[in-house]
């Protein structure tokens, strides 16, 4: 069945880790190039080159954000305008734009990107993920047009001035350029031909005509050059005076940026600028650099955390109408990501002040008011309060009250050693403001359930090495002067900064190194822990007509109930999602949607997602209100048994299994649960066969288990041969209330069964069903059955039916359905219902891990 599938789509997660590790790879080696690029560079010539920049020429680079932002916000308005019109008010979708590059350009996580920070603005006024993703598509289309016209331009017009950064002759050059302008001309004359769209998320896209694609590229460009402009601004003059090499150069450095994938394209861009450049061992290009950063990536951020601090504070005076409230609820949803920013940069702040020097002067003043061993006590408080800043920003980025409770602590921890160790006045002055901003956002952070703020996965692992090894290294650089004795370790003085960045820096690594090992051990517990069966849930499912309702019992599942009795919800949680298997069991549909409610809102205090498996039609209006996709996972089959026989030729195979198996001496027993301790023995001993021969082990979630703790609440059929009482084959019945339905969990046979044995129990069975008033008998699911493979559908149908008629060499999907199909049974439609996207096979991996029960926990 699909659990089969899903099991293997759980071992395909396993790759995660090697996804997460090789950022983490790319930028360790463009830090070991910047530190061999810099062995020449002293920190106090960095700091007086950056002291060096004039103030005209940092105006100019504030101009350059502010043209490279407009043309960001230009992007959205354009791409809005064009593909979901009226839709969307055009001052929501500049915002959307800045605020989305703000944090992807700080950043540069998987976790907290520009497409999912637009998402979550872009829902708030009903735009699909598909149209969202189209709009991403169509700002990165724009910029990449306008680079390779750019860059084609340059090389075309001055082939002498790119040698430097492309070793190539001018003849060459000049063929690439025309290359280049010749595929940006071929896709403006294929635009220009006629209508052109795309398919995304299962909706149609229409791409910009000729006109609109003109005014991208020329947005693309106020990007690029605002960008650029920046960083011009502050570099000295002769690295500059190359205006084609320079442009060449910037964009180069960006796409590698940009691709690595590493932190805001940390130490990548600063390495390729460096080469590019030809400025090896320049402390004022070094310093350049680090202005860019503050500038470019730091200001917008901040900006962009203010302005949401601000509307948040007039949003809960109430002083907010028209247009600023239509902005601040909008925004609303990305306040725990720029929460989360905020932790990261003030940790990033405390972490670097603390692998640094202290100014001679600064250090003087010191002297004369605080002792030593509080100098000593604040520089090693601070880079810890900034470590566990950066991981407990995860926990902000999930709404929890505990990390945002933490992270306020930690800011003012940060603060105080801030004032004692210095003080640093631009330092405490960033620290105060997070205070004051992340104040502000306290009623986003409303989870408060289950969470553990020190275990974080594999990405987040990386990230926080990454983070420790570039302020690590950056102490490393600044110190490199000092020679290293083993009696740095125990020095203390005024003067040995050096013996406080080691003390600090071995710190931080024992910190790492417990919080991965927490993380690891962490990981390796139970994915849930299921809760007893209460007393209500026997009683509701006597009354429950749904049989397969009673997998409830299974022993892996914990429970929702009604306060009035009326229903119950069974869910796993897996880590990351709170799974339901089915609807809801009860006789009143208010309880039931209640009880789906209030599933959605426990995943919701807790910071996770959540999904039902398994669900029918009955309560899909109640699933559709929770704005999740519904996606359909395949058809049950349902024999009727009011009038049923075994005549007829549609019944010959099922009659002559039948009556070949009374010729040969088989018969059905039925087993009640008071009689299974003897038969016990037997009935394992043939599931154990059964699961050996297929190299299987035990399931769970959406299959029971070969225990005596689950079989025990059920009638068991069996097999058996009468001359030898040998049991060869056996199931266990789930009945339905008021004689509505008799089903099947387990089926399972030993070698000494005939071929035509579980063909006779299943006969005998529906006789049994027939004679005792059951009006139906089902045959459980055909995986993926149904599903409509044409053109227009869904993407996941479309994926699902393709894996259904063409996946027979790994699992027998239409054999499945033909077998069952032999009974001439009636098919039912079941649903998945979870969130849409790329939560989907998310959402199925984690299925698959609690049917197959892996020993691993979806974190």
């Amino acid at each position: 069945m699909i659990n089969g599938l899903m099991g293997a789509l759980a071992k395909v997660a396993e790759g995660r880790v090697a996804r997460a590790l090789l950022p983490l790879a790319i930028a360790a080696v463009a830090l070991s190039a910047v530190h061999v690029m810099s062995r020449h560079v002293n920190a106090a010539d960095v700091r007086t080159a950056l002291s060096a920049v004039p103030a005209a020429r940092l105006a100019l680079a504030v101009a350059g954000v502010v043209l490279s932002y407009g043309a960001i916000a230009l992007y959205d308005v354009l791409a809005v305008r064009r593909l979901v019109p009226g839709r969307v008010p055009l001052q929501l979708a500049a915002v959307a734009g800045m605020a989305g590059y703000a944090v992807s350009n700080l950043l540069g996580m998987s976790y907290l990107t520009g497409t999912a920070v637009r998402h979550r603005i872009y829902r708030g006024a009903g735009l699909s993920l598909g149209e969202v993703l189209a709009i991403v598509a169509t700002s990165w289309s724009a910029f990449w047009m306008a680079a390779l016209m750019l860059l084609g331009g340059l090389m075309l017009l001055d082939p002498d001035g790119m040698a430097l950064p492309l070793p190539v002759g001018p003849l060459a050059e000049t063929a690439v350029g025309l290359a280049l302008l010749g595929v940006v001309a071929g896709i403006l004359a294929w635009l220009a031909h006629r209508p052109r769209a795309v398919t995304l998320d299962g909706r149609r896209q229409p791409l910009p005509r000729l006109g609109g694609a003109l005014a991208l590229m020329a947005t693309g460009l106020m990007d690029i050059a605002g960008s650029a402009l920046v960083l011009w601004a502050v570099l000295p003059g002769d690295a500059t005076a190359n205006a084609a090499m320079f442009v060449a150069a910037f964009l180069l450095a960006t796409t590698i940026g940009i691709l690595s994938h590493s932190p805001g394209g940390l130490g990548v861009f600063e390495a390729v600028m460096i080469v590019a450049l030809g400025a090896a061992g320049r402390p004022d290009v070094v310093a350049a650099l680090v202005l860019y950063r503050l500038i470019f990536f730091v200001l917008p951020f901040a900006a962009a955390a203010t302005s949401l601090g601000v509307l948040s504070l007039l949003r809960g005076r109430r002083r907010l109408s028209g247009s600023g409230a239509l902005l601040a609820r909008a925004l609303a949803p990305i306040v725990p990501v720029v929460a989360a920013g905020i932790a990261l940069v003030s940790g990033v702040m405390l972490l670097l002040a603390g692998s640094l020097p202290v100014g001679a002067r600064q250090m003087a003043a010191l002297r004369e008011v605080l002792p030593l061993a509080l100098l000593e006590v604040s520089q090693l408080a601070g880079s810890v309060a900034g470590l566990l800043l950066v991981i407990v920003a995860r926990g902000l980025a999930r709404r929890m009250a505990r990390a945002w409770l933490v992270a306020m602590g930690l800011l003012a921890a940060g603060l105080v050693a801030s004032l004692a160790g210095g003080p640093a006045w631009p330092q405490s002055l960033g620290l105060i403001a997070a205070l004051i901003v992340l104040g502000l956002f306290r009623d986003a952070f409303h989870r408060r359930g289950e969470g553990v703020l020190l275990r974080l996965d594999a990405v987040w692992l990386g990230t926080v090495a990454a983070l420790v090894a570039a302020a690590v290294w950056l102490g490393f650089f600044a110190y490199r002067h000092v020679q290293y004795r083993d009696d740095l370790w125990w020095q203390f003085a005024w003067e040995d900064d050096a013996s406080r960045f080691l003390r600090g820096a071995l710190v931080l690594a024992v910190i790492v190194l417990a919080v991965a090992f927490n993380s690891l051990i962490s990981a390796r517990g139970p994915r849930q822990r299921a809760e007893p069966i209460p007393p209500l849930v026997h009683t509701l499912l006597a009354r429950c007509p749904r049989a397969d309702a009673q997998i409830a019992l299974s022993g892996d599942k914990s429970f929702l109930l009604d306060p009035g009795g009326r229903a119950f919800l069974a869910y796993a949680d897996t880590g990351r999602t709170l799974i339901s298997w089915g609807d809801p069991v009860g006789d009143d549909p208010g309880a039931a949607r209640d009880l789906i409610w209030a599933l959605r809102e426990l995943a919701d205090r807790t910071g996770r997602r959540c999904a039902f498996y398994r669900v029918g039609q009955a309560h899909l209006p109640s699933y559709l209100d929770l704005g999740f996709s519904v996606l359909k996972m395949g058809e049950t089959a349902r024999v009727p048994l009011t009038g049923f026989t075994l005549e007829g030729s549609h019944r010959r195979d099922l009659r002559q299994a039948v009556n070949k198996a009374r010729r040969e001496g088989f018969a059905m027993e039925i087993i009640p649960p008071a009689a299974q301790d003897q038969a016990f023995a037997a009935i394992k001993a043939v599931s154990d066969a059964w699961l050996a021969a297929r190299g299987a082990s035990e399931k769970g979630f959406s299959l029971g288990a070969c225990t005596p703790d689950y079989l025990c609440h059920f009638d068991i059929a069996v097999l058996r041969h009468e001359a030898s009482g040998r049991i060869v084959a056996f199931t266990n019945l789930m009945r339905g209330a008021d004689g509505a339905e008799l089903s099947l969990d387990l089926m399972r046979h030993d070698a000494g069964c005939p071929g035509y044995g579980m063909d006779a129990l299943f006969g005998f069975l529906m006789l049994m069903g027939r004679d005792e008033g059951y009006r139906w008998f089902s045959l459980g699911g055909a995986p993926l059955a149904g599903l409509e493979n044409r053109r227009l559908a869904s993407v996941w149908n479309r994926i699902g039916g393709f894996i259904h008629d063409h996946g027979e060499r790994f699992y027998r999907f239409e054999g499945l359905r033909a077998f069952k199909q032999k009974f001439n049974p009636e098919w039912t439609p079941e649903y998945l219902v979870c969130p849409g996207g790329m939560t989907v096979p998310r959402v199925l991996i984690e299925i698959g891990g609690l049917i197959s029960r892996h020993g691993r926990r979806y974190r």
